[in-house]
């Protein structure tokens, strides 16, 4: 385990240095770093502080925050298939920042569609939790999400379908793609607070995660309580997920596929895949928008464009063991 997170730990790092040499100005490694740390305020420096060094830190932030979710998620409800998005916040999260771009909000206040998001993801924890009720099962968690998220994808195709300006919708649409590009130091600092206090939250479930692997009576006899273990999973994952939408946009099967590769290496222990997931989120999504910006570095990929053509093929290779195993 200690070398999985020497060498998980190592390939971010990397990645994370190649995040910030990476992009359409050609400046060389010393440069780039002195202008980072040293250089004086000259165009250098700017593209390195303002432009470079946010992009790669919220591919980290985010990309571990998905990992750290996910893993969380699928220990929760014992379910290699579960996903952050199954508690319904990034739908709503994505409706908030919808309406800001609608009604003109966006455009007004520089941080009016972050803020927006984060209010829907308020929001949407909190009608998921009333939906739930104090004393609900993993069952009625899941369809409570479910329900959210429908209900605020129907929303969000209503605005869509009302909206009289064609550049908002068009907008909203490439929005909702998610994307890092033209993010600056505003967004770290707005997302950062939330996804600490996710990070803990989510952190420390891995003793209750792990006793839920022997069931929900076993784990009751050793000491853990289930509807604390439950509100502390939705409003963690809430809060990264939340922030993360507010200022990327929405970025799917991060969440699902890292725990799948990495359950094996770290012998299926919940506590010990929490961890090494976010490591491995923050990999992904380091890489991913490393290759956004080299494949098509003038037609703007959109980041979760990628990683929904690398998840898709792997959830379907989900799909397919499981049907072979239950054979």
């Amino acid at each position: 385990m200690s070398r999985l997170s020497l060498l998980l730990g190592l390939a971010t790092a990397g990645l994370f240095v190649a995040s910030l040499l990476t992009g359409p100005a050609d400046i060389g490694i010393r440069e780039s770093l002195s202008a980072l740390f040293v250089g004086p305020a000259d165009p250098l420096a700017l593209v390195m502080r303002e432009i470079r060094l946010p992009r790669a830190l919220l591919a980290l932030i985010i990309g571990a925050s998905l990992g750290l979710a996910g893993a969380a998620m699928q220990g929760y409800l014992r379910n290699p298939l579960a996903e952050p998005g199954l508690v319904g916040v990034s739908g709503t999260a994505a409706l908030g920042a919808v309406l800001a771009i609608h009604t003109g909000l966006s455009a007004t206040f520089a941080l009016g569609l972050p803020v927006a998001a984060l209010i829907g993801a308020l929001l949407g924890v909190l009608l998921v939790m009333a939906l739930a009720g104090p004393r609900g099962t993993s069952l009625t968690l899941i369809l409570a999400g479910i329900a959210v998220s429908a209900l605020a994808a129907a929303l969000m195709s209503l605005v869509l379908n009302l909206s009289p300006n064609p550049f908002a919708a068009n907008e909203i649409v490439f929005w909702m793609m998610g994307s890092l590009a033209d993010r600056s130091m505003l967004h770290v600092w707005l997302a950062l607070p939330f996804t600490v206090v996710g990070w803990f939250l989510l952190g420390t479930l891995g003793r209750g995660l792990d006793a839920l692997t022997l069931g929900e009576d076993a784990a009751r006899a050793m000491g853990i309580r289930l509807s604390r273990l439950r509100l502390q999973l939705v409003v963690g994952t809430a809060c990264v997920i939340g922030a993360g939408t507010a200022v990327a946009g929405a970025i799917g099967f991060v969440g699902l596929v890292v725990p799948h590769i990495l359950r094996p290496l770290v012998g299926a222990h919940p506590s010990r895949l929490l961890w090494a997931s976010a490591l491995g989120g923050a990999i992904m999504l380091l890489t991913a928008d490393i290759a956004v910006r080299i494949i098509l570095p003038a037609r703007d990929l959109k980041l979760g464009v990628l990683t929904a053509l690398v998840g898709a093929p792997l959830f379907l290779h989900l799909i397919l063991k499981l049907r072979k195993e239950r054979i």
